[in-house]
């Protein structure tokens, strides 16, 4: 039987106005203990676009600190599931990381951004209700994966790039912290 697969505790700060969320780490990222760690994922290179920083150059750590300085987030919408390999489709089992309860956490969170499909139909369907005051904007985007080649890499950063609206914009309204 596959071994079952745990996902990373986020990173989060409570100041946090953008969080995206992947599906579960892949063999890469589990070994090394890292988000996106796999050497042709794109992530840390389509959110230093975002964020106008080379992150791809730093460690890990001052990667995670420069995401966290600019105002975002990073979780998956997984806890664990069984899965041989890498790919979402493998997924099995799925224990669902508990998405509103961070959110909760986050007064000042204006987006959730979803990396890649299964992402997104897992944290919209855990999302699904009640949107909190003021609404949470929700974003699909491509799969920073290696194994999602179908899209040029200049496409991807058009759509990554929209994440910067969320961070650089002076908010209308905080939203409440919980009571």
């Amino acid at each position: 039987m596959t071994a079952r697969k745990t996902a990373f505790a986020p990173v989060a700060d409570p100041q946090a106005r953008l969080l995206i969320l992947g599906s579960l780490p892949g063999e890469a990222s589990l070994a090394a203990r890292q988000y996106y760690a796999h050497p042709r994922n794109r992530f840390w290179h389509l959110i230093g676009g975002v964020i106008g920083r080379d992150l791809v150059t730093l460690d890990y750590d001052a990667r995670l600190a420069a995401v966290q300085a600019a105002g975002i987030a990073l979780w998956d919408t997984v806890a664990s599931a069984r899965r041989e390999g890498s790919l979402d489709s493998a997924i099995r089992h799925a224990e669902h990381a508990p998405l509103s309860d961070l959110i909760a956490r986050l007064p000042q969170l204006r987006a959730v951004a979803f990396n890649g499909r299964k992402a997104s139909a897992i944290g919209r369907a855990q999302l699904a209700g009640p949107p909190p005051e003021p609404p949470l904007a929700l974003i699909d985007l491509p799969s920073s994966s290696p194994a999602y080649a179908a899209m040029p890499l200049a496409e991807k950063e058009r759509l990554w790039g929209q994440l910067g609206e969320f961070l650089t914009h002076p908010l209308a309204s905080a939203r409440r912290a919980p009571h």
